[in-house]
């Protein structure tokens, strides 16, 4: 995994807010989820046309699980780990599909057999498991202002 390539709660913006207009209530729900203290964000697609919602949910569950069992779910952890069901990754074949930021690493065939060996390897020990790896898109360097995107322009 790459080191100080995100934002961690060490960074000086775990648990902030970066406006002072937030919605209190919003705010609370961050905080009680303690947002902005992870290292990695796990997505977990389960969505009933890449596979079937059995297979889905089962790998959702037994993640949840094994997140908790190894005190990967506490934000204060070492390589704490938000995780997140979703409902479509866009990919639609070969799931339950995972995604690992800030990594960027794309897991196909999710299931509960593999469930466990993701956990230890890529989780706990930050190794990779290159063959059920199908896409990588790893997330660059976070800086304090987003570099702005020029659009052309439309002279109609």
């Amino acid at each position: 995994m790459r080191q100080g390539a995100f934002h961690g709660p060490d960074s000086g913006t775990a648990g902030k807010f970066m406006s002072e207009s937030t919605d209190p209530k919003l705010a609370e729900i961050a905080n009680k989820l303690c947002i902005g203290s992870f290292y990695r964000h796990v997505l977990l697609c389960i969505g009933e046309t890449c596979c079937d919602s059995e297979t889905g949910n089962a790998a959702w569950e037994l993640l949840k699980r094994l997140l908790k069992d190894h005190q990967l779910s506490l934000s204060t952890a070492p390589g704490a780990c938000y995780r997140t069901k979703v409902g479509c990754l866009r990919v639609c074949i070969q799931g339950p599909i995972l995604v690992v930021y800030p990594e960027g690493t794309w897991y196909a065939n999710m299931t509960v057999e593999r469930i466990p060996r993701f956990v230890q390897e890529h989780l706990i020990e930050g190794r990779e498991i290159p063959e059920w790896i199908f896409a990588r898109n790893p997330l660059p360097l976070v800086q304090e202002s987003a570099p702005r995107i020029e659009l052309p322009r439309s002279d109609g």
